[in-house]
């Protein structure tokens, strides 16, 4: 009985710790809406970075996207300057990779 108690407790406390550090390093997810205020394409258009002005919180967010269908929009001008965008983007070593990138009037 207590060799069956021992053993889990012990699975117990792996299982806390394990997920104790896979939560503290994965990246945080963020959700925000907000203005361009600048918009600039890499030379080789495989990627581009905005410049997002939060709506609720008035700062200023620097966000690097890669997927192609945004960088479509961003050649095309169906995305520029001045657009309200709705923004997922996740936070990562210091950098602010997006997840999703899109109008939100649609588009």
């Amino acid at each position: 009985m207590k060799k069956l108690v021992s053993i889990v407790m012990l699975v117990a406390v792996m299982l806390v710790s394990t997920f104790a550090f896979v939560r503290t390093a994965s990246a945080e997810d963020v959700k925000m809406i907000g203005t361009i205020t600048k918009i600039e394409l890499a030379a080789d258009g495989k990627s581009a970075t905005a410049v997002l002005k939060d709506t609720k919180s008035g700062e200023s967010v620097t966000i690097n996207i890669t997927d192609d269908l945004t960088l479509d929009k961003f050649k095309d001008k169906r995305i520029v300057e001045g657009d309200e965008i709705r923004c997922k983007y996740e936070k990562a070593d210091g950098k602010n990779t997006s997840k999703m990138f899109k109008k939100t009037a649609g588009c």
